[in-house]
């Protein structure tokens, strides 16, 4: 029987080619963050499309913990395409999610019982090839599924991002493990610009690039993500009082 083009089995194959196709295009393409400082310290200039990234927050606490949301919304909000979402805890404010450039039409919101279930739609949301990004928050994130995770990320050519969120304190020490993301970044609150008139000014971040593949470990005094997802670096030095509110302790 002459195999031709509309058999549905060689119609499947095509697709994954072309996906496959797909990603190796964008194979050593960058997200830039659009400041020369932080680019400087990426690899290519910028984060690595079709690779696996890890964001924390300086804390076990809520307050880090959003600013590394927050930051992570920047970031795929610069990306084109529907954002896959994966938690297992629906607790996002999609405004303030808006606030940083990433409104509610793009998003699909993946909500899983069990972590396991979140790992297995990150991977899955990786391999279609069709998104902009695919972000899953996570407690734990075992090296073999870390790899997974990259490989499927480098197959499609899309932007994974690892959001670390924990329950307890206790749970914050596996973020010293080791996993195959290509950088790993901590965000801690830091206090907001100063106004020349009473008020609270932009909020501002301490940005500590913690890992970076044949790149440099850096921190970065950074002002929150704008409407457009779009950092700023801070022009303003860190003094004690800023040192002193940081955590850097994660037992």
């Amino acid at each position: 029987m002459p195999i031709t083009a509309a058999n549905p089995v060689i119609s499947e194959l095509q697709d994954r080619i072309r996906r496959l196709e797909g990603g190796a295009a964008r194979k050593g393409e960058v997200l830039s963050f659009g400041i020369a400082e932080i680019d400087a310290k990426l690899p290519g200039g910028g984060l690595a499309r079709g690779a696996l990234h890890e964001v924390a927050g300086g804390g076990a606490d809520a307050v880090h913990g959003a600013a590394a949301a927050l930051f992570v919304a920047g970031i795929v909000a610069r990306t084109k395409g529907d954002v896959l979402w994966c938690l297992t805890r629906p607790d996002l404010f999609a405004p303030a999610l808006a606030q940083a450039g990433l409104h509610h039409d793009r998003v699909i919101y993946v909500e899983a019982d069990r972590e396991e279930d979140v790992l297995t739609n990150f991977e899955e949301g990786l391999r279609f090839g069709g998104l902009g990004a695919v972000v899953a928050e996570l407690v734990r994130l075992p090296m073999t599924a870390s790899r997974r995770l990259q490989l499927a990320a480098e197959a499609s050519g899309t932007i994974g991002i690892a959001l670390r969120r924990w329950r307890r304190p206790t749970e914050a020490a596996d973020f010293g493990q080791p996993t195959a993301a290509t950088t790993r970044w901590r965000i801690s609150v830091l206090p907001s610009e100063p106004l020349p008139v009473p008020g609270i000014g932009r909020a501002r971040w301490l940005a500590e690039l913690i890992r970076a593949r044949a790149g440099e470990a850096a921190e970065f005094e950074i002002g929150a993500c704008d409407a457009t997802g779009r950092i700023s670096l801070s022009p303003h030095a860190r003094d004690g009082q800023d040192q002193a509110r940081r955590s850097r302790n994660f037992a």
